[in-house]
């Protein structure tokens, strides 16, 4: 697989040709069809409405140098037969209703008489020293049962999905443990990492749960000297074994890609898919600002409903009241990071909602957004470009 890749998640099927004139100027290849099924849901679309709208774009601007396809998220063994069926050519696995969080809270005596012996394991791990790229590893007895407690789980339905449906390599396999509420440590990574390839599990890419917070189209809230340490520690983990680093939510985290950049010798995965629709709904803003007006309304009395299904810490009383605002402060929202998470998060509940006549906003939008079709491409091509410069990402 090619080093630099980035997914693009269309939710609208109208970013293509913004998103290809980046991969035609930047060496890095694209993956256009990258949704997860609750995105489907929330937006009313299927895989092959997503795959349709990508290789059309493919065609009409005519882009040769190839995409991917990913089935984001997945959870179970049905969506991943009914993506692979269509011919996406990448899974990310979702393994979190595997990995037992409770766990990490646990001290090393409860871990201990809860995991209990294991000699195979204990005779693997305990009193010898891992090197990684000159970087030591080494495990206690506690902290061992501790990551047996929370990745067993896991590690078993990882593996047996990839026997039935990868080891052919009809697709590229992403392991997802990133969606935990402790950050992967690079102890844990390496046990993961570790028990998959003694089990002839080869990944394309890994996604642990890193340090800090990776909020949706939003810039990285955390320590970055901190999340410099550990995401080294992660590269270095990803090249022993053999695969390339994955980040999810990388919408907008311009202070940590050109750590991403660096650490990972540029061979990386990057995902995006929040920002493609802030950038529509910019657009929005800017050549309609009545139906922003009454989209932003919408928005602020459907945020509690919306909160269920994304981890935020968006505070509302920050966004200036949209009374106090002229047409031409509208785009400024786009700016504020709890306007961009209002609108970010809504996403499904705008495209879907329906009144009397049909749904309240989802033609009125698409009209507008085919009639600026130009602006779009634009917007977006302008915005993804800054990833990629960020990114450290060179020009082909």
């Amino acid at each position: 697989s090619y080093p630099r890749t980035m997914g693009v998640g269309d939710r609208l099927g109208l970013a293509g040709p913004g998103h290809l004139r980046v991969f035609q100027k930047y060496d890095a290849l694209p993956v256009l069809a990258q949704q997860s099924i609750r995105e489907l849901n929330l937006t009313g679309r299927t895989y092959k409405d997503v795959l349709d709208a990508a290789t059309f774009a493919v065609f009409r601007e005519d882009f040769t140098r190839g995409f991917g396809a990913d089935g984001d998220h997945l959870k179970t063994r049905d969506d991943v037969a009914y993506a692979l069926g269509l011919g996406f050519t990448m899974i990310t696995l979702d393994c979190s209703d595997y990995i037992n969080n409770q766990a990490a809270d646990l001290s090393d005596e409860e871990a201990l008489a809860k995991a209990g012996d294991n000699d195979e394991l204990e005779a693997r791990y305990l009193n010898r020293t891992f090197q990684v790229e000159g970087i030591q590893l080494a495990f206690t007895k506690g902290e061992l049962a501790r990551i047996r407690l929370i990745y067993d789980r896991a590690i078993a339905f990882a593996t047996s999905m990839y026997k039935e449906f990868f080891q052919e390599k009809r697709a590229d396999f992403e392991l997802s443990i990133d969606e935990t509420i402790t950050p992967t440590t690079p102890l844990q990574h390496f046990y993961v990492a570790n028990e998959l390839a003694l089990r002839g599990v080869r990944p394309a890419t890994v996604a642990p749960r890193f340090c800090g917070e990776f909020q949706k189209g939003v810039d990285y809230v955390g320590d970055l000297a901190q999340f410099e340490e550990e995401f080294s520690v992660h590269c270095a983990i990803a090249r022993h074994f053999g695969y390339k680093i994955s980040v999810h939510s990388g919408s907008d985290k311009f202070s940590v890609f050109p750590i991403i950049g660096r650490h990972s010798r540029q061979e990386f995965h990057v995902k995006t898919a929040g920002t493609n629709w802030l950038e529509a709904m910019s657009i929005v803003a800017k050549k309609d600002p009545a139906l922003y007006r009454e989209i932003h309304a919408f928005a602020l009395a459907s945020f509690e409903e919306a909160k269920k299904y994304y981890h935020v810490t968006t505070d509302l009383t920050r966004i200036p009241p949209i009374s106090d605002l002229s047409d031409e402060e509208l785009p400024e929202l786009f700016k504020q990071n709890d306007a961009r998470q209002l609108i970010h998060i809504t996403y499904g509940l705008i495209l879907m909602a329906q009144g009397e006549k049909g749904f309240l906003f989802r033609d009125r939008l698409y009209k507008l957004w085919k009639k600026e079709h130009k602006a779009y491409a634009d917007a977006l091509y302008a915005h993804i470009a800054r990833h990629m410069d960020a990114l450290g990402v060179q020009d082909r």
